[in-house]
């Protein structure tokens, strides 16, 4: 398009005796205030027309930030979520968000088992395929969208996975993923000790049924999760300062928070936790068959009453996790808790004689008011919210609040998730400038940004995905990691410019040729295929019980190129589609005009969605 602009307005120079004054024009072209501005164009196309070159009203730097505001306090959002953090304001939308019932994953999951078991009696489960039905129903239906993503955020940090036998456990999966839905909006304290007294994490950090030591038997304390909450779950390998660098000592190396021998006196507090409830005897009803077990022992059940003989009545140290409640908190056994004083890792000691718990809530207090805790708990949540190498400065801003909500609290979840939101670093538009800037974004979140950011329909209103696919694709789903160590670790450097510019990329630790390749496989089956998400409820091919994406509205507007691309740049790449990508568009999608099929806006906006997924400009994300 060809301009002219003819300008008629007029800067006055006043003169006093002995200076000259001139008039500040702050205005710039493009912005608006286009009185006495007429602009002709030798064409135009669709919305693209020649005024708004100069009235303003082309400008939408303020719904892409906004856009890039939900992108990263959302699992994902759409143009309605968009819109209502732009007209609101940002903090006021965080505030709103603080006002949303959770949706808890466990109620959910059990209604799904239900309803699975009333068809088919013969089901395993519940286990980690109805804990993912359960999850992709709560969160494409849910209104706490922070909430979700603070949670899910959390369960990256304080890690426990399906990679274990808690695959077998759908319920204790679902219990344990509602620490944090809970407690995103409270206290990291509150947090660190429902996870180290949930029976999840008991039986895959190995300190349920934790014994005291035993010389003449050769048993000592299990060390595993004492390891695990210092050096993952709060206080890390080196003492840091609180913009999250490193403490150096007078020979210039960093300086350790812990030794072997602080594991060891920690272990000694995490002993006596056994399960706090049982499940109900599973009574077999064919009495001649009739076996149950107890602590890994065959027994024969009354096959008069048709009930366990040996089934425990009360929760007691020992008991085998396969007979417990997997929602039930788990409790103390004085008796088999260790004795006598621990030492902790700066000389405070723990000695609370006959009181187990009392001395598992006293070493959590400690590690939770250890001067590294804010820092690294700081670093760890901008990293999965916001971008990959925070400042020192954003990290000590998050930390302060994580110190001091303003009120004298420590550890406010509220406080430390609007510090990370509303930093400059997060919401200031240099960065989109910084190369460095930003992160790869999860496969996991590309996934349910997508789900999220356009309309979808499913069989019988169902959103139960049972997520499989994805994870052998991409080695990423929700509570799918395959240590303790979660996908990738915080400081992971890839081979190249990044790391040799001393920058972390974590999530570049799961993307290689083969998971590349598999994630623009799923992108292709989402968008062209039309298969978002399944279960295995469903029939083959007539009922496959999953999702699907509805793309009407884009359709309506494909016929113009650029209002598609526009509109799928504000929902998916936040502004950042650079012109190299648009022209990539614009080649292909400009031929797809078949006047002999009204099926080609369908196919013109597919490939759109598709190209741009696969994309550079929406993977690296700013």
């Amino acid at each position: 398009m060809n301009f002219k602009i003819y300008i008629s307005k007029v800067i006055f120079l006043f003169c006093s005796v002995g200076s000259v004054f001139a008039q500040p024009y702050r205005d710039f072209v493009g912005a608006g205030n286009n009185t006495g501005i007429s602009v002709t164009a030798s064409s135009a196309v669709g919305n693209a027309t020649p005024s708004k070159t100069m009235d303003g009203s082309g400008m939408n730097d303020d719904i892409m930030a906004a856009s890039r505001f939900i992108n990263q306090a959302t699992l994902g959002g759409n143009s309605t979520t968009i819109n209502n953090a732009l007209n609101l304001g940002y903090e006021p939308w965080i505030n709103d968000q603080f006002t949303k019932a959770p949706s808890n994953i466990l109620p959910v999951m059990n209604n799904i088992w239900n309803e699975i078991y009333m068809l088919d009696p013969e089901a395993f489960g519940p286990y980690a395929l109805h804990f993912n039905y359960a999850w992709w129903q709560v969160n494409m239906t849910n209104q706490d969208l922070l909430r979700q993503k603070t949670a899910y955020a959390l369960s990256q940090v304080l890690v426990t996975s399906i990679n274990s036998d808690l695959r077998d456990w759908g319920e204790s999966l679902s219990s344990y993923y509602d620490i944090f839905i809970n407690n995103a909006f409270g206290n990291y304290k509150d947090i660190l000790l429902a996870v180290t007294k949930h029976p999840a994490m008991g039986y895959y950090l190995s300190h349920l049924n934790n014994p005291k030591t035993d010389l003449v038997n050769n048993i000592r304390p299990d060390e595993n999760y004492a390891r695990e909450i210092m050096q993952l779950f709060t206080i890390g390998l080196f003492e840091l300062n609180q913009n999250g660098t490193r403490k150096i000592d007078a020979s210039g190396n960093p300086i350790p928070t812990y030794t072997n021998e602080d594991i060891k006196e920690l272990a000694k507090i995490f002993t006596g936790l056994h399960g706090g409830g049982l499940l109900p005897c599973p009574d077999d009803p064919y009495p001649a068959q009739c076996i149950c077990w107890s602590n890994n022992n065959p027994a024969f059940c009354d096959t008069l009453s048709n009930t366990c003989c040996w089934w425990p009545t009360v929760p007691e140290f020992g008991n085998n996790i396969y007979v417990l409640d997997k929602t039930v908190p788990m409790i103390m056994s004085n008796d088999n808790h260790e004795p006598g004083p621990k030492v902790m890792p700066d000389g405070t000691i723990i000695n609370i004689p006959n009181n187990g718990m009392a001395e598992v809530d006293a070493a959590v207090d400690w590690l939770f008011n250890h001067p590294n805790t804010a820092p690294f708990v700081a670093y760890r949540l901008i990293q999965r919210m916001v971008k990959s190498n925070p400042t020192p400065e954003y990290v000590q801003n998050v930390a302060s609040k994580f110190i001091d909500n303003g009120s004298g609290v420590r550890g406010d979840m509220k406080a430390v998730i609007k510090a990370i939101l509303l930093d400059d670093e997060a919401r200031k538009a240099a960065g989109y400038l910084d190369e460095y800037a930003g992160k790869l974004r999860e496969p996991f979140l590309r996934y349910t940004h997508l789900a999220k950011a356009l309309p979808t329909v499913t069989d019988r209103g169902r959103y139960w995905n049972n997520g499989y696919n994805f994870l052998n694709a991409t080695r990423q789903h929700v509570m799918a990691s395959p240590t303790v160590f979660n996908f990738y670790l915080p400081d992971f450097q890839p081979v190249g410019d990044i790391g040799a510019a001393g920058l972390v990329a974590p999530e570049f630790k799961i993307h290689n040729t083969a998971t590349s390749i598999g994630y623009i496989n799923e992108v292709h089956g989402w968008t062209l295929w039309d298969g978002l998400m399944y279960s295995w409820e469903g029939s083959w091919p007539d009922n496959l019980d999953g999702g699907y994406l509805l793309t009407t509205d884009l359709q309506n507007i494909s016929n113009d190129t650029e209002d598609l691309i526009n509109e799928l740049d504000m929902l998916l790449t936040h502004g950042q589609l650079s012109d190299e990508t648009r022209q990539i568009l614009r080649n292909a999608l400009n031929p797809l005009y078949w006047t002999w099929d009204t099926g080609s806006a369908y196919h013109r906006t597919r490939l759109a969605i598709y190209l741009i997924m696969i994309s550079p400009d929406y993977n690296c994300v700013k």
